[in-house]
């Protein structure tokens, strides 16, 4: 599996199925079956795509709805079997 794709596919999960745009954060550790996923946080978040808090007790990760647009149009390239879900 492409980096890239991996990279999608976490952002699906985040926009999808968790709704975690803007300030609606998850837990860092939910994603842990993610191969990839200490690059796959830093090359996001070095874009401004994904929002990292830092809490107490846990890290958290949301997406930038400022991006949205572009964060839509990356997953649909590299996923189009689900294109038109994501609004």
């Amino acid at each position: 599996m492409s980096l890239d794709l991996e990279k999608a596919r976490l952002m699906y999960k985040l926009a999808v199925s968790k709704g975690n745009w803007g300030a609606k954060y998850d837990r860092l550790e939910h994603f842990k079956r993610f191969p990839n996923l200490k690059q796959i946080i830093k090359e996001l978040s070095n874009k401004g795509w994904l929002v990292i808090k830092s809490k107490p007790n846990y890290t958290g990760i949301s997406l930038n709805t400022k991006y949205k647009k572009e964060i839509i149009d990356f997953i649909e390239k590299e996923m189009p079997d689900i294109t038109g879900i994501i609004s």
